[in-house]
């Protein structure tokens, strides 16, 4: 979970007063958080969150505004945001994005920060707040990069574009040699920790002003004059790239009401596109793009079991920062500018709960007892486990989590079913498996000392993508089984899914599949019942075999265990 460190001088100062170790212990709940440290010596507090969809929360600027806000709801309006119905005075200060850049990072803004001399405490707090939203919420700056400059040295417009990385050079940040953009990312110490994000692209993102002033290299370095950022600055110009719009804006978003609470005045920047955006071509930033969201007060008591009226849920949700009007059984809310967080009922219902107060829940005791037993499908799955135990496979246990590089790119597949999560905590974890294939692969790819053969099974859960599902997902209950031997073949697989079908008393055929890559073509079969395809199997492709660093021969094989116990 995310953690994040402050002093005392700063986050006091914010929330209007000292507290005792212990107050911060009661409050700290109502932002999910927990106080992982308090060095009295050095005079830091060091806070873990235990939420990692609310990003906004992850300094001490966020969390301090939640926190005052809880004991007296009134949340702060921020006037410098623009919207689809409002455009902001940016000043004549514009950012400028080339073709270019949608090859390799297309998306890029900023906003400037003034009025405010940054001392030692300030800067640091910033750069700690911009790597957490960079390294979390940006996936180790893969899809969020942040920068911030010398607005004073700055001629605008400023302009964001893909570059030559041969051709194109300045001096980096902590150095004092003139580079090329792929020198850099070779060379600097930041550039080989993150230039295998863009070295393996056509052209590398480039940050300059108007007169040919470098700014930076998003996602590696800033240069090493406008990018060098001192204590006294009071100028600021704060800027972000990525890949997704949206979670672009909503750094900027963050970025913004974090310094204008500690005191600077935020002057937005127009951000011109020569392509199309889901918000135009032109975006004034900060810009306010959330979608309002609702639930009704049934759901609200259905989900906490608690009669709360809709005043004390409105009342509560603004002690959560959050503005909501009622219109029959219906709360409507306004987001804040700094969340994204809501997409479902549920979110508003949750932030009912903890405005209203935890300590106001009174546990009770169920009046309904039940005798509890196997579902029919734990009890068919158990049945399949003896099976294949019987058969001499041992069975794993595999985690329900990985990375698109183990899920996608080592099977050699599309991924379009893979279901990819929002705001990961790490790439590996970014990603639900759609298959337990690649959890065996991964086994017999750490396994090669081990005496052959290797037999081994998992009974668990994989989830996909599936369109005609309300959900927009499908969740299944599996079977996947692997034998990795020199001698073995597509015949030996076949036996085992022969035995196992026998058992089951499942009548099954066998249809040649389309292209699997995963599979030697001709060495592979689809397992129909009653027309139904319920599984496939084969021997592994080799090209696959090579991706997991498998050196001996594979046959695999993987069934919808709630599809057969349906039709059998």
């Amino acid at each position: 979970m995310p953690k994040f460190e402050t002093t005392e001088k700063m986050f006091y100062g914010l929330m209007g007063r000292p507290y005792t170790d212990q107050e911060l212990e009661d409050i700290f709940p109502r932002a999910k958080a927990e106080l992982d440290e308090h060095d009295n010596e050095n005079h830091v507090i060091k806070i873990e969150l235990n939420d990692t969809n609310r990003p906004d929360l992850w300094s001490a600027m966020g969390l301090a505004r939640l926190l005052k806000n809880y004991d007296d709801p009134e949340p702060r309006e921020y006037d410098f945001f623009s919207s689809k119905v409002y455009t902001a005075d940016n000043r004549g200060r514009e950012l400028h994005v080339g073709d270019r850049a949608k090859e390799v990072r297309p998306y890029s803004c900023g906003f400037v920060a003034t009025g405010k001399v940054a001392d030692e405490e300030i800067l640091l707090t910033l750069i700690q707040s911009q790597e957490k939203l960079c390294w979390n919420f940006g996936r180790k700056r893969r899809s969020i990069a942040m920068g911030i400059y010398r607005n004073d040295l700055i001629q605008y417009p400023i302009h964001y574009d893909g570059a030559d990385p041969d051709k194109t050079h300045f001096i980096p940040l902590h150095m004092e040699e003139d580079l090329t953009l792929r020198q850099i990312c070779e060379q600097h110490p930041k550039g080989k920790d993150y230039g295998y994000i863009i070295k393996d692209k056509p052209v590398y993102p480039y940050l300059c002003d108007d007169a040919g002033e470098p700014l930076s290299m998003p996602p590696v370095i800033n240069s090493a004059r406008v990018g060098a950022v001192k204590v006294g600055d009071e100028d600021l110009f704060v800027e972000m790239s990525g890949t997704v719009l949206k979670d672009v804006l909503l750094c900027a978003s963050i970025m913004a009401c974090d310094m204008a609470d500690l005191g600077f005045t935020i002057e937005p920047i127009k951000v011109v596109y020569p392509y199309e955006t889901e918000f135009g071509k032109e975006i004034t930033v900060p810009y306010y793009f959330q979608e309002p969201a609702s639930c009704t007060i049934e759901q609200v008591h259905k989900t906490l079991g608690e009669k709360i009226t809709m005043d004390e849920a409105k009342v509560a949700l603004l002690r959560m920062g959050v503005y909501s009007v009622s219109k029959g059984d219906t709360i409507y809310i306004t987001c804040p500018e700094y969340r994204n967080d809501f997409l479902h009922a549920v979110d508003v219902v949750e932030d009912v709960m903890i405005g209203y107060g935890l300590e106001n829940f009174v546990p009770t005791i169920p009046k309904d007892f039940t005798i509890g037993r196997l579902s029919p499908a734990e009890e068919f799955g158990r049945k399949v486990k003896d099976i294949m135990i019987g058969m001499g496979f041992q069975e794993m246990m595999y985690n329900y989590l990985g990375s698109r590089r183990e899920y996608v790119d080592n099977m050699h597949i599309s991924g379009d079913k893979v279901i990819m999560i929002a705001n990961p905590m790490s790439e590996n974890f970014e990603a639900v498996r759609p298959s337990i294939i690649p959890s065996l692969l991964e086994s017999e790819s750490v396994s090669g000392h081990a005496t052959y053969p290797h037999k081994i099974f998992e009974v668990g859960k994989v989830a996909y993508l599936e369109p005609s599902d309300n959900s927009g997902t499908v969740t299944r209950n599996n079977l996947g089984f692997m034998s990795a031997d020199g001698s073995v073949g597509f015949n030996d697989v076949n036996s085992f899914v022969n035995t196992l079908m026998y058992f089951l008393r499942a009548d099954y055929l066998l249809k040649a599949p389309e292209d699997d890559p995963r599979f030697i073509p001709g060495r592979c079969a689809n397992i129909m019942v009653k027309g139904r395809c319920v599984g496939v199997f084969g021997e592994v492709h080799p090209a696959v075999l090579e991706s997991w660093g498998c050196g001996m021969p594979a046959v695999v094989c993987e069934m919808d265990l709630d599809s057969l116990m349906e039709l059998i």
